[in-house]
């Protein structure tokens, strides 16, 4: 593996003049692609023609794999321990095993953002029996949109507590797959499963 030096140069595709160029390795704040971050001050190549970074030698690499790890915010919350068995037989409906848990909420809480009208049927099933019990069971989601979709559903449901609103989409998903079954919502969904199965 070759390491780079700040000031060093070499020749590499640059993509914004979509041609050869002289890079020179400085130190510069890389976004990523998708706009969600930045990673600040790695060594990088820089088109000596345009000025933008063309090329991130791999020595980089770790230092962008940390930044991603802060990105993925964890939300944690404690549930009853017949939340988890709901959303195992969800996942079960579906053709899953309780891997798949984590994808289903992460896709029930990114839709219920981006619905106001089903974010704010979230407060009615709260009422439900279901919805109490003594919160004995750890629940865990990882990724980088997952903080920004449960402040936005917060928000939409006005429902503050996380807890509680985890709740409210756990029931989400036992009315949709278990109670009064959406077969569109089903079909879709065991599509999703059989692609990451």
């Amino acid at each position: 593996m070759i390491i780079y030096k700040v000031g060093d140069e070499k020749k590499a595709v640059c993509s914004v003049c979509e041609a050869l160029r002289t890079v020179s390795y400085q130190l510069r704040d890389v976004p990523f692609d998708d706009g969600s971050g930045m990673v600040k001050n790695i060594i990088a190549g820089v088109c000596k023609t345009c000025d933008s970074v063309a090329v991130i030698p791999f020595q980089s690499v770790p230092a962008i794999r940390k930044q991603l790890q802060i990105q993925r915010k964890a939300v944690e919350s404690r549930v009853p321990a017949h939340m988890i068995d709901l959303l195992n037989m969800a996942s079960a409906q579906l053709g899953a095993t309780p891997d798949f848990v984590p994808l289903l909420l992460k896709y029930y809480i990114h839709q219920l953002a981006s619905n106001p009208e089903a974010a704010g049927r979230l407060v009615t099933l709260m009422t439900s029996e279901l919805a109490t019990g003594l919160a004995n069971k750890r629940l865990s989601l990882k990724g980088r949109e997952i903080g920004n979709d449960i402040d936005k559903l917060k928000v939409l449901s006005q429902i503050d507590n996380t807890t509680e609103l985890l709740k409210g989409v756990v029931l989400t998903i036992h009315n949709d797959l278990l109670v009064n079954p959406d077969v569109q919502r089903i079909a879709l969904l065991k599509s999703f499963v059989a692609t990451v199965a």
